[in-house]
């Protein structure tokens, strides 16, 4: 970053993304009508002595990717909780891997967390056990990707958006729609990039939302078949002229600094990342965004629940949540935590403006039971949008 350079450690704890497909394990849909495993606590007991945590990577350092970087040793002195950690390289891949039952929390982004729920591998979540919960943004908190029916299920972590980025030698004039990658973008041909997921799906639902509202799309992860059909074929079209699709954001840096790419979806960290004098601006164009808001959650069958919740309140805390949050790249969810990063930047990811971040149509798993209310129609599930983004890429 042009503030806080990447580390090789960092570098060498994110690039594990690159070797996982975005489809390479069997998503399953969810129903709506299923809750969480377990109930909330109501108490908290004495500490297990350990927790075994599922997260992105860079989420939970320890020092052994860079000495620099640390914040697990001070949560094990604190609570006694030793920790071990696995990461994975995709919401698919965690789903499948909290089957498992071997950990006792996992970092879920929006695009697994209702399914987590809805398959019983999640518990609810007493907030009221969690201290720190109080400094969360509340524009983050009782939101469709992390609670259901007014209960909570977890407690946010890190948020961004997925922006529009483009080289602003080749791009002119400056776009301010997502027609660019979708419309127009054969203007780019071969050299448009866009997310390598099923979620994407939810991007060109947003863009239809504004040009063709007969459509009556009302949120981009409750569409009902016509509405997926419109979307899928928006796709289709899309997919003539990309050159790439991304999961692994350090190949996409490399792919816009060689001018291999010239317009496509981007999250701020790539941006902040560019080699300096790489022609590249991003901008939120006036269709809106997708995004993500991630969120701590506990395991049903957790071996180690103390531990879990120690866990949940210690990352939420404004020094950890700072330390996290801004070694990954997103804003951070605590209120304070702007007080223990560095200069710039949680102004860089827009920290805590609730304007902006209001722009953003978090990542929600697609179910069953309508997420924008209606009760007439079935929408389709996270199933049926895999099925069609295999279709979509061929």
């Amino acid at each position: 970053m042009k503030h806080t350079m990447y580390s090789a450690g960092r570098r060498a704890a994110i690039a594990v993304l690159a070797v996982a497909s975005l489809t390479a394990l069997t998503a399953c849909g969810t129903s709506g009508d299923s809750t969480g495993g377990g109930e909330a606590a109501t108490e908290l007991g004495e500490m297990e002595g350990a927790v075994s945590i599922l997260a992105w990577p860079g989420y939970v350092e320890d020092g052994s990717n860079d000495p620099a970087v640390d914040w697990v040793t001070p949560f094990e002195e604190e609570t006694g909780c030793e920790v071990t950690s696995k990461t994975y390289g995709t919401s698919d891949e965690a789903f499948s891997l909290m089957k498992t039952g071997e950990y006792d929390v996992i970092a879920a982004s929006g695009d697994a967390s209702l399914r987590l729920v809805a398959a019983g591998d999640v518990a609810p979540v007493n907030t009221d056990l969690i201290p720190n919960y109080g400094g969360i943004y509340d524009f983050l908190k009782m939101q469709s990707w992390n609670s259901v029916d007014g209960v909570s299920y977890g407690v946010p972590h890190g948020y961004g958006a997925n922006l529009l980025m483009y080289n602003n030698d080749v791009v002119t004039p400056a776009p301010t729609s997502w027609d660019v990658v979708f419309d127009k973008s054969s203007a780019y041909a071969g050299k448009v990039t866009a997310y390598d997921s099923p979620i994407y799906i939810a991007d060109a639902a947003m863009y239809l939302m504004t040009h063709e509202p007969d459509l009556g799309i009302e949120n981009p992860y409750a569409l009902d078949e016509e509405q997926l059909a419109a979307a899928v074929e928006l796709l289709k079209e899309q997919r003539t002229n990309i050159g790439e699709y991304w999961s692994d954001y350090l190949k996409t840096i490399q792919s816009f600094e060689s001018g291999d790419t010239v317009v496509g979806t981007t999250w701020q960290v790539i941006a902040n990342s560019l080699a300096e004098g790489t022609p590249a601006a991003v901008t939120l164009p006036e269709e809106g965004v997708t995004g993500w808001s991630d969120t701590w959650m506990i395991a049903s069958a957790a071996e180690n629940p103390n531990c879990a919740y120690a866990w949940l309140d210690y990352i939420a805390s404004p020094e950890a949540n700072a330390q996290a949050t801004e070694y990954f790249g997103e804003a951070p969810s605590n209120q304070e935590a702007c007080e223990f990063r560095s200069e710039g930047s949680c102004e860089a990811y827009h920290a805590g403006d609730a304007e902006y971040a209001s722009k953003i149509w978090y990542w929600s798993t697609p179910i069953a039971d309508c997420l924008d209310g209606r009760t007439d129609v079935e929408c389709t599930d996270y199933a049926a949008w895999t099925t069609a983004w295999q279709e979509i890429k061929g």
